[in-house]
């Protein structure tokens, strides 16, 4: 595996916005996200499509792998204009991972499979579009499990030899049976055991379209409709699915977009880098 791609340093857009303005905070910035305070009754979009907002004004923004270089933002809180905000989204450079030994039919899945497949990623877009409308996201996150970081987000693919999707969350190696615990608060949205690709699936809904994505589990421990908090016990590592290796794929989405965890919440002292 190669080092972490380079991120830029943390871009706050407080000085961007009028004193009287949303507060909004984070990083715009490929894999990034921003969290944005407005006064209840507040709407929003990004590049003319609407944004869900909670009930206090709260919303979020994110930005896939390949985002576009400038997107544009337009808030509109009661009784004021609207704000028109050109956002310029950092570019990333990737890395390139290689993963040998994987059996032929999980990187070129036969045709018989092919409708398995692809009933199973509606399943999982569906489960990531539920309607949950509470800001669960604003008590914070954390890591969901300790171990050795083996895999980045943006990261090229090989696997035995040919290149496919990049990788889109992070890889945490710890024993088979290792705790995982919810990242955040929310509502799981999907509990499944055996999706061909993922194995264990878990998917938890934090509100206004972000998700937490929980991969190759080899016990699932709550069930679709559960709320959880930040902490709670939701499952066991494993090898599930397409995996060389007892390990988490830890992932979030906010809507279509792929963002990176390490950006949510930077690693601590029992999330090591390594070779």
């Amino acid at each position: 595996m190669t080092g972490r791609s380079a991120v830029p340093a943390l871009l706050l857009l407080l000085a961007a916005l009028p004193a009287q303005s949303a507060t909004v905070t984070g990083q715009p910035v490929e894999g990034g996200l921003l969290f944005v305070q407005g006064a209840p009754g507040t709407t929003a979009s990004l590049d003319g499509k609407p944004i869900p907002v909670a009930q206090n004004g709260s919303f979020l923004v994110g930005f896939h792998r390949d985002s576009p270089r400038s997107v544009v933002l337009r808030i509109r809180e009661p009784e004021t204009e609207e704000e028109r905000i050109e956002l310029q989204v950092a570019q990333r450079e990737y890395g390139e991972q290689r993963i040998d030994g994987l059996p032929s039919g999980l990187v070129t899945p036969p045709t018989d499979i092919l409708q398995r497949i692809r009933d199973e990623a509606e399943r999982v877009r569906e489960a990531r579009a539920a309607p949950v409308i509470t800001p669960h996201y604003l008590n914070g996150f954390e890591w969901p499990a300790d171990g050795c970081i083996t895999g980045v987000y943006g990261t090229r693919r090989i696997l035995n030899g040919e290149p496919r999707q990049p990788h889109y969350g992070i890889d945490l190696a710890a024993p088979r049976g290792t705790e995982v615990r919810a990242a955040g608060d929310g509502v799981v949205v999907m509990a499944e055991r055996d999706l061909y690709f993922s194995g264990g699936t878990l998917i938890i809904a934090h509100g206004q379209g972000l998700t937490s994505t929980y991969l190759h589990l080899s016990l699932i421990s709550v069930a679709r409709g559960n709320r959880v908090r930040k902490g709670d016990p939701v499952g066991t590592v494993g090898s599930t699915g397409r995996s060389t290796g007892p390990h988490l794929d830890w992932r979030f989405n906010w809507q279509n977009a792929r963002l990176d965890p390490e950006l949510l919440v930077p690693a601590g002292p029992n999330q090591q880098q390594c070779d």
